[in-house]
């Protein structure tokens, strides 16, 4: 099968949902209405049977090119060829002002007379249920599932539409300036039927554009490589819920981690540690509103821990906590990379780390957001407290590993965190403090340095009586457990570097000598571990290293800078696209490396004065 590669494909979203847009004007995915309902397009895990919506000038031969308008989400798909230039402008007004859950395509011709197709096949409810469809009159259609789903959707056009069998059609021609508009909406949503088309088309856009200008210009990064880190900030925006306020691990269900492997997940979900990364990177340019927004929802799973012993890793978006795994195996996956997984039953493992996430990104909101409320501080005694009694067991770790718990170092640091972080939001705010807690946080920051160190290697390793390193230990001087410049530190990433990067590019662990991670199938380098490495860099004062490696990074994004999980052998991207992970590491990267590439700066020109 022809897939377009995961890297092809540029992302439009309301705050609802999301869309991927090839480079052929095709929407290959597209859960909706919401990030984690069912697919309607998902031609990118099955050519044949996912669905799709696609768009394309009738050129012999044609060359395409895509970009946003400049800081919004707003896409541009454009064809050029001997015959004549066309582009299609593919949005979605966002939550915030039209309630969402539409999809407005326009199409324009720029140059000649040409000549455009436009297929509408959905699939619903992941390609598992049969539909109907009928045309209204010559320019509206409904689309309506017959599975249990129940989705309804309208096709508006502004050409005359075709029916072939379970799926619509156009053709059309355009000559220059002359547009086509079309609008898929969920059936719920409605507009008036006196407003004219084309001019609720023009209205809605121009107020998109304006709505994404406007939230980016509220940024306070000034810094290099703005427009990069710029993007990174609304990919974040696009994968978080205006209506709960809670941040996805990424747009996508089931794209591989290797091509004919089996890694294949779910991450249309929220997990503690990703959100609050994510939380760290929007703070850090001055968007403390969905900061607020994501306390909130977190305050919220706190006062409905009842019952429970422990905060779960990860929830629906809506804050549901049942994640049941399953797969679709009328699906052949991405390049026929088989199962493909809906759901993730990495909800119900135990993964101690979320708590030290979670707690910084409290401290940062509690002093630079706002202060926190008295009784979600009282929410959040009880989970330290249970830390207190349980950060010493083995668990799945920060990877998710599915061969068995250990007592893996990243999740003893950030268990440090917690109870340091919870320690000083008690004495800023001269709230009660459990003294236990400080008992807790010194015993784990002197077994780290006992169990964990090892002194052949002279690294700390992935745990006690490993013969390797771990990329997640790259955070230890990012959380402030040790210094950059410390010695064991610096012979700690040396150890990284000889192990697991190449050619600047970071491994997470080796899968060979690492602990056992249930699966079989190599993995491409992560590029989030690879933001953590240059982030070491600059903090250790490795400038022009640091540098190096940031913006031969750059160079692996897609063309609209774009990144999924992982990178190949070959540059091409994989795992589930795009990945919060990765674009809030990238901004964390080029905040610091700014910053300290800034000192520098300002020590050479006092210096020289």
């Amino acid at each position: 099968m022809n897939y377009q590669p995961i890297e092809n494909y540029g992302i439009i979203g309301d705050l609802n949902t999301v869309a991927l847009i090839g480079l052929d004007g095709s929407i290959d995915y597209m859960c909706f209405p919401n990030f984690d309902s069912p697919s309607i397009f998902a031609a990118l895990l099955d050519r044949d049977k996912g669905g799709q919506f696609k768009v394309n000038p009738l050129f012999d031969e044609q060359k395409t090119k895509q970009l946003y308008l400049p800081d919004t989400n707003v896409l541009l798909t454009r064809f050029l060829s001997e015959d004549g230039v066309g582009e299609i402008t593919d949005f979605m007004p966002v939550e915030e002002l039209f309630n969402g859950k539409e999809l407005i395509r326009r199409v324009t011709t720029i140059r000649g007379e040409v000549n455009y197709e436009m297929k509408c096949m959905p699939r619903f409810n992941y390609a598992k249920s049969e539909h109907t469809v009928e045309l209204v009159t010559d320019k509206q259609a409904i689309f309506k599932s017959k599975g249990e789903d129940e989705t309804v959707l309208r096709l508006t056009s502004s050409v005359p539409l075709e029916l072939s069998g379970n799926d619509v059609f156009a053709r059309f021609t355009l000559r220059p300036t002359q547009t086509a508009d079309f609008l898929l909406e969920h059936i719920e949503k409605g507009h008036s039927d006196q407003v004219d088309f084309k001019s609720f088309i023009t209205q809605t856009l121009f107020e998109t554009v304006n709505y994404w200008q406007n939230w980016i210009g509220q940024s306070t990064y000034t810094g290099r490589w703005l427009e990069m880190v710029n993007r990174s900030a609304l990919v974040l925006k696009l994968l978080t819920s205006y209506k709960h306020g809670s941040i996805i691990a990424a747009a996508t269900f089931s794209l591989p981690e290797s091509i004919g492997g089996t890694r294949n997940f779910d991450y249309r979900f929220t997990w503690i540690r990703d959100a609050s990364f994510s939380v760290y990177a929007l703070i850090r340019l001055g968007y403390t509103r969905e900061a607020g927004a994501f306390m909130h929802w977190v305050e919220k799973l706190c006062q409905d821990i009842e019952g429970r012993e422990r905060l779960g890793i990860m929830y629906a978006v809506d804050g549901h906590r049942e994640l049941e795994e399953f797969t679709l195996d009328h699906l052949e996956g991405y390049r026929q990379s088989a199962p493909v997984r809906v759901g993730n039953d990495a909800y119900g493992q135990l993964q101690l780390d979320i708590y030290g996430e979670l707690l910084d990104s409290v401290y940062l909101f509690n002093k630079y957001g706002e202060p926190i409320s008295y009784d979600f501080w009282k929410d959040l005694e009880k989970h330290i407290d249970w830390l207190a009694e349980n950060w010493s067991q083995p668990d799945e770790g920060i990877w998710e590993v599915r061969g068995g718990r250990q007592r893996f170092l990243y999740s003893r640091l950030l268990c440090w965190v917690a109870f340091d972080r919870a320690i000083r939001i008690a004495e800023a705010r001269s709230f009660p403090l459990n003294e236990k807690w400080r008992k807790e946080r010194d015993t784990i920051y002197n077994s780290i340095y006992t169990e964990f160190w090892d002194a052949k290697k002279e690294a700390f390793v992935q745990y006690p009586g490993a013969d390797t390193v771990d990329a997640s230990a790259l955070l230890m001087p990012l959380i402030r457990f040790i210094s950059p410049r410390d010695p064991r530190w610096l012979s700690t990433m040396k150890c990284i570097e000889e192990e697991l990067v190449s050619d600047s590019l970071v491994y997470r662990y080796r899968q060979d000598k690492a602990a056992n991670d249930g699966f079989l199938s190599h993995e491409g380098t992560f590029s989030m571990c690879t933001f953590w490495y240059v982030e070491c860099l600059s903090r250790s004062g490795q400038l022009e290293k640091a540098r190096f490696v940031f913006e031969k990074m750059l160079g692996y994004a897609n063309h609209l800078g774009l990144y999924a999980e992982q990178l190949g052998f070959q540059g091409e991207h994989l795992g589930n696209f795009p990945q919060a992970f990765t674009h809030l590491g990238l901004i964390s990267a080029a905040y610091n490396l700014n910053r300290q590439l800034d000192n520098k700066r300002n020590k050479n020109v006092n210096g020289n004065a």
